[in-house]
C-alpha cells in the first residue's frame, strides 16, 4: 500500500472512531421525561431552591429561592416563589398551575395577573423529571433545556444527592455547568 493510500485509510479511521463516539455520547442523552406519578398533596409545600438554570425572570434573585405549592379546591395548584435580592429587599411572584397529565407530573404555570391568565402561550411548563420516594428532592424542567431547577425540602442537600440529580440532568441534555446554586441564608 502506497503512503497516500495509507493517509487516506488511517484517516477514514480516525473519523469513524471520532463519529463512533461522538454518537455513543449522543445516544446517552434522552429527551426529558416526567416521573409517571406525583402525588400533589405530598408534593405541596415549601421547596428550597439549590439550583437553577440561568434565566430571564430571576435575574434579581441572588438568594433564598423558594417556592410554596398548596392545591386548590378545584385541583389546580398555587404557586409563590420568593427570593432575596442584592439590594437585601424580598421579591415574590404569584401563580396558578394546571396539571397537564393524569399523573400530575406535567404541569403548566402562568404567572400573569389572574384576568389574563386565558391568554394563550402564557404558561410554562414545569414536568418533575425526578423525585425521591419521600418527596425531599425534586428534578424540574420540561420538554425543552431551557428550564431546570433542583429543589428540596431542606436548605441544603448532601454532595452525593446533588451529583446524583446532577448526572439525571445530564442524561436528559441539560448543560449542568450553567447551572447556578443557590445560596440559602438563615
Amino acid at each position: 500500500m502506497n503512503t497516500t493510500l495509507k493517509s487516506i485509510v488511517a484517516g477514514t479511521v480516525l473519523a469513524l472512531g471520532s463519529f463512533g463516539l461522538s454518537v455513543g455520547a449522543q445516544a446517552q442523552t434522552v429527551a426529558p421525561q416526567a416521573v409517571d406519578k406525583v402525588d400533589i398533596q405530598r408534593y405541596a409545600g415549601k421547596w428550597y431552591e439549590i439550583a437553577h438554570l440561568p434565566m430571564y425572570f430571576q435575574r434579581k434573585c441572588v438568594a433564598n429561592t423558594t417556592a410554596q405549592y398548596s392545591l386548590n379546591p378545584d385541583q389546580t395548584v398555587s404557586v409563590l416563589n420568593s427570593c432575596s435580592t442584592a439590594d437585601g429587599g424580598k421579591i415574590s411572584s404569584e401563580g396558578l398551575a394546571y396539571s397537564q397529565n393524569e399523573g400530575n407530573s406535567k404541569l403548566k404555570v402562568s404567572f400573569l395577573p389572574k384576568g389574563l391568565r386565558w391568554l394563550p402561550f402564557t404558561k410554562g411548563h414545569y414536568w418533575v423529571l425526578r423525585i425521591d420516594p419521600d418527596y425531599k428532592v425534586s428534578l424540574v424542567g420540561g420538554p425543552s433545556d431551557k428550564y431546570l431547577w433542583i429543589l428540596s425540602r431542606d436548605a441544603q442537600i448532601d454532595d452525593a444527592t446533588y451529583q446524583s440529580y446532577l448526572d439525571t440532568a445530564k442524561k436528559y441534555g441539560y448543560d449542568v455547568e450553567k447551572l447556578i446554586k443557590t445560596p440559602q441564608q438563615p
